[in-house]
């Protein structure tokens, strides 16, 4: 499985608070991925919410020297007209959905990817889509 992790899950696991036996199962799936079960992949707009969410040089860089290792997708033209098609779907049907949000789904959609996340509005976009949100089970 290919997984696009969403800025809630590395959140949580570059904190240094965080202790990994206590914490979600999306940091121990997370670990497992990038201990080789898994492919991990990302995009320009999760390393920067990280990137902002982050203070200080040395979290900077260990947060940039880290992703190095990450492919990463960049979304083009289509992607985000089908992003906004997909955020418009959504709200016909009385869901919620943020602009970035809908680009990481769409993203997902496109390359046949799972999102591994704790933000429960992705759960909500898949009633609505084929996109595919990771789970313990």
């Amino acid at each position: 499985m290919t997984l696009l992790v969403d800025t809630s899950v590395w959140s949580l696991a570059l904190r240094r608070d965080t202790d990994i036996s206590s914490a979600h199962a999306q940091i121990a799936a997370l670990r497992d991925a990038l201990l080789g079960t898994d492919l991990v992949v990302t995009t320009g707009v999760v390393l920067q919410e990280l990137l902002q969410g982050f203070a200080g040089p040395r979290a900077r860089m260990t947060i940039i020297d880290r992703f190095k290792a990450l492919a990463m997708l960049v979304p083009d033209r289509e992607d985000h007209i089908a992003a906004a098609d997909l955020r418009n779907h959504c709200r016909r049907a009385g869901i919620q959905v943020g602009t970035i949000d809908a680009l990481l789904a769409q993203l997902c959609i496109r390359h046949d990817l799972t999102i591994l996340t704790t933000d429960n509005d992705f759960s909500h976009i898949a009633q609505r889509s084929p996109l595919r949100v990771w789970s313990a089970s």
